[in-house]
């Protein structure tokens, strides 16, 4: 089985956005595409066969989380995170670098990688690109992720250059590290706001020649507009022929906005993580389902919708929130992850058809920011 490889199906007209087909061993995907976030190995109040009703082609796994529990050693035992959890489908790993970013007061950085005091048991472990790599090879996922860097946003410049040369050497180190022979690596463009230090990481990643790049250290805090400009700046340093990752984004427009520039493929724990507090994603609109205006609201919880979650009334899906029924949650998270595939659904559609202005105008009277 060769490494994963993007085909380029179809470029818009009017932007930078495309559609493509990555194929994996454990199946092929629609790009772009939208991954449910299974930091664990589970995307959180959901079980895999809802997953595959509602056609998620990929999920994600955090090296980091898995590294801590259950460990290297289960996972090897299990014969890889596929089997482990009884995914059949593709799955990527992050590299475990973003942690150096949300776990920052648990942490020291060191040029050899990451001394982490877990979160878990205040217990010493540490991380490094060889570690990362050993673990993800272990992990057996099909899209592997460098061990990088995430700055903070601001930083001071001398921290970000620290940062960004710290990802390129690690990256270096990464690419050295022997995988299984179906996995494929992904670089990790670094740089803060800072167009020219992303410039500089994009230039160096692609000397290494990896089989998909992805974009790092956004929606951090940074304002939009220094998002869209940076993923400007990346897309025109980065080979066309390989997929572009932006991680952990986003909202509906966001993604609209990456996809203009170029962007393929897209995570975020937005959907269940809203779910779990009530939120709602449908193609009306946002939804605060606990509101009391929809305590008598028997219609249905999304009409333009055919998911499970969908069968049921804003008053019962609230009743079971507001009463700490684990099924409001669930359901909730069955409808946001429902809209966020069937968005990139229609987005692919309207690449290929020749409607995306019209489509991203559609988006955008429902999800402005």
């Amino acid at each position: 089985m060769t490494k994963p490889f993007f085909s380029l199906i179809k470029e818009d007209n009017h932007s930078k956005a495309r559609i493509g087909e990555i194929s994996t061993k454990h199946g092929k995907i629609e790009t772009p595409v939208f991954m449910p976030v299974g930091t664990r190995g589970s995307v959180k109040a959901m079980t895999h066969q809802q997953l595959i009703d509602l056609n998620a082609q990929i999920i994600l796994g955090n090296t980091y989380h898995l590294f801590l529990r259950p460990g290297q050693d289960i996972v090897d035992q299990a014969g890889g995170l596929h089997k482990f959890i009884g995914w059949d489908r593709p799955l990527l790993t992050d590299s475990g670098g973003f942690q150096v970013f949300s776990l920052t007061d648990l942490n020291k950085i060191t040029e050899e990688g990451v001394f982490f005091q877990s979160h878990i048991d205040g217990s010493k472990i540490f991380l490094g690109p060889k570690e990362s790599m050993s673990m993800q090879r272990s992990l057996g996922s099909d899209i592997v992720m460098c061990f990088d860097e995430c700055p903070p946003y601001p930083v001071e410049k001398q921290k970000l250059e620290d940062a960004v040369e710290r990802t390129i050497r690690w990256a270096k180190q990464c690419r050295e590290y022997p995988l299984q022979e179906h996995q494929a690596l992904f670089g990790i463009v670094q740089g803060g706001d800072d167009l020219s230090m992303r410039h500089y990481c994009a230039e160096k990643l692609c000397e290494l020649g990896f089989e998909g790049y992805a974009i790092g250290g956004l929606s951090v805090g940074e304002p939009s507009h220094i998002m869209y400009e940076t993923l400007e700046m990346v897309d025109s340093a980065l080979p066309a022929e390989k997929p572009r990752y932006l991680m952990g984004v986003g909202t509906p427009q966001d993604i609209i906005q990456a996809v203009k520039r170029g962007v393929d493929m897209f995570d975020c724990v937005l959907p269940t993580r809203a779910a779990r507090r009530g939120t709602a994603y449908t193609w009306q609109g946002k939804i605060q389902i606990k509101a009391g205006r929809y305590k008598n609201d028997f219609s249905p919880f999304d009409p333009e919708l055919q998911s499970y979650a969908s069968k049921f009334s804003k008053a019962y899906i609230r009743h079971l929130l507001n009463v700490d029924e684990m099924t409001g949650s669930t359901l909730v998270s069955i409808q946001n992850v429902a809209f966020y595939l069937d968005f990139m659904r229609q987005l692919r559609e309207s690449i290929q058809e020749g409607t995306f202005p019209e489509f991203c105008e559609k988006v955008s009277k429902v999800y402005p920011t």
